[in-house]
């Protein structure tokens, strides 16, 4: 699919024609691939990498344009299931003209970072600039996800929220190592402002992308540390809660051995030769008030060998008035 835009009175904004200087492809077809190698000279081999994933981002100079790859963040959706994914970028600047090439709908080009734009070469850096926003982004949302997962781990019995913060750590590392290697192109692209024709306007704008970058690439390289450090203790966490659930029906399970055999003596007709002569009201609640006293004092010994006991539901009292 191919959308046309162009620049005017420095602004970003939407085009129809055929002479609008910036052309976006989004997951060409065939026939669009066809025309960007054949008439706009691309290599066949960097259009692939534009689309694919797994490429690492780099800067190439052919005779008629320069080629940069960058990678990205892909838009997120609940179907992720707390997998966060990159993705490529072509951009291939011209004289005249910018391409751009991606596997999937860019992110919308609007905000402040997109206006006073003085030429193909500034509109270029601000695109890698909105990619590294967007980065900051995603491991803004990546932190709120972690802390809402670890608050399900201090009581999770399954695994089920530590294996979606395994996930989330995976994500995290595929973008910190994206993040790095979009570094990288920035030295590149500030080694080669002269080819390229940047400004000292461009150039200041890029030092201040290579700030914002780095910075970027510190912030998900904390979060992956803090990952990779305490996943053992999470894990630990859990299989903590599940032994203490287990501890606890054990002590509940003991109490109620002995009052299941008296239970099952006093079913029998023993019970009823015993305690002829003797009214039902009285024999039968003088039996439960037994097996109660048998069952405190199973309790009370459970208690004082485990050390642990099972926490009666505390009754609400009532406000004096």
């Amino acid at each position: 699919m191919l959308k046309r835009y162009q620049i005017t009175e420095g602004r970003f904004c939407d085009g129809t024609a055929e002479t609008c200087p910036i052309h976006m492809y989004i997951n060409p077809d065939e026939t669009e691939r066809r025309y960007l190698v054949n008439e706009l000279k691309l290599d066949e081999h960097t259009l692939a990498s534009s689309l694919d994933p797994d490429e690492l981002p780099r800067l190439e100079f052919e005779p008629e344009h320069a080629a940069l790859i960058m990678k990205r963040p892909r838009s997120y959706s609940a179907e992720d299931l707390y997998l966060f994914r990159v993705s490529s970028m072509g951009l291939f600047l011209f004289r005249d003209k910018l391409v751009i090439v991606s596997g999937e709908d860019v992110q919308p080009l609007e905000g402040r970072h997109f206006l006073r734009i003085s030429s193909l070469a500034d509109l270029l850096l601000r695109i890698l600039y909105r990619s590294t926003l967007h980065y900051l982004e995603h491991l803004r949302i990546i932190n709120q996800i972690s802390d809402e997962l670890e608050g399900k781990v201090r009581t999770a019995m399954e695994n089920q929220h530590l294996i979606n913060l395994f996930t989330l750590e995976k994500g995290l590392v595929y973008y910190h190592n994206a993040i790095h290697s979009n570094g990288i192109v920035l030295e590149k692209l500030k080694a080669s402002a002269a080819k390229l024709g940047f400004t000292p306007e461009n150039l200041e704008y890029l030092d201040d992308l290579a700030v914002e970058n780095n910075q970027c690439t510190k912030q998900a390289e904390i979060f992956s540390n803090i990952f990779a450090s305490l996943m053992d203790a999470r894990a630990s966490i859990v299989n903590n809660n599940l032994s203490v659930l287990i501890k606890r029906l054990t002590i509940i399970n003991v109490v109620f051995l002995p009052l299941n055999f008296i239970a099952g003596m006093g079913g029998m007709s023993e019970f009823s030769m015993i305690t002829s002569g003797i009214p039902w009201w009285v024999a039968y609640p003088a039996f439960a008030g037994v097996m109660a006293g048998i069952a405190l004092v199973t309790y009370t010994l459970l208690r004082r060998l485990t050390g642990e006991a099972v926490r009666r539901p505390r009754r609400r009292r009532k406000a004096q008035r």
